[in-house]
């Protein structure tokens, strides 16, 4: 199979590191986009020393003319789009219900869910003249069971899966596959966030999870390499949870 073209947003740390250098060990040309050009120049060369044709693109989920833009700019330099991960998300800020603010609730959703919604846009305009696509979304088992402490959080990646739901009906018909990854706990600065920097609270959190250990960057890849590859080309709008037996409880 010739390399795809493939797009990783918020790909600088975390998950979203780890997918954009998985793809690039199976040969595809990948494009990453962030907010921080320092880290996403560096990411791109190390990218480019293991596949040729990995570029750095500045863009901000939030702003849909820079949306545009980096969609724009990858169909001139590449000629299509084959395949988008959209992984840019913040958890916002955690806490009670009755101390979260209206200024927390716009944050989150428009990084989590505005920025998803216009990546979806732009990408499956130009996926849909293709005739050809695959778009992964990130969510989180926070989505589907909710999280004390952490309700405008659960409440986006639950708006993230309905627009997942939502893209995959409209695009199935123009051979677009549109899926979500839910994680649960994985080893990257979020869970540190999550149980307060405590490894007393990370620990027995952990202790929750039949799997009873967090799940690695790299296995959260696999499973989004999975959905965008030529093996799975009957799955379109689902939810797949990769949480270690959490939510078979």
């Amino acid at each position: 199979m010739s390399s795809r073209i493939v797009l990783v947003t918020g790909a600088l740390t975390g998950i979203g590191r780890e997918t954009a250098l998985a793809f690039a060990r199976n040969g595809d040309q990948v494009v990453i986009s962030g907010r921080r050009d320092e880290a996403g120049h560096a990411l791109a060369a190390e990218l480019r020393a293991i596949t040729a044709g990995a570029e750095y693109i500045h863009a901000d989920v939030r702003n849909e003319a820079e949306v545009r833009g980096l969609i724009d700019q990858i169909v001139a330099r590449f000629g299509r789009l084959d395949v988008a991960v959209n992984n840019a998300g913040t958890e916002g800020e955690l806490g009670p219900i009755t101390g979260q603010t209206a200024e927390n609730y716009s944050a989150t959703f428009d990084t989590n869910v505005l920025g998803t919604l216009l990546s979806l846009k732009h990408e499956m305009r130009v996926m849909q003249g293709q005739g050809s696509g695959a778009v992964v979304n990130l969510s989180s088992v926070a989505g589907q069971v909710g999280i004390a402490g952490a309700s405008v959080y659960a409440a986006s990646k639950h708006a993230v899966e309905g627009l997942t739901k939502s893209a995959a009906l409209e695009g199935a018909a123009s051979g677009i596959r549109v899926n979500a990854v839910a994680p649960g706990p994985v080893q990257t600065e979020m869970l540190d966030r999550f149980t307060g920097g405590s490894e007393v609270a990370k620990s027995g959190f952990l202790g929750t999870i039949p799997a009873r250990r967090a799940a690695t960057p790299a296995e959260i890849a696999q499973t989004i390499l999975f959905l965008a590859s030529n093996q799975a080309p009957y799955i379109t709008g689902h939810v797949i949870a990769v949480d270690g037996g959490y939510l078979a409880q």
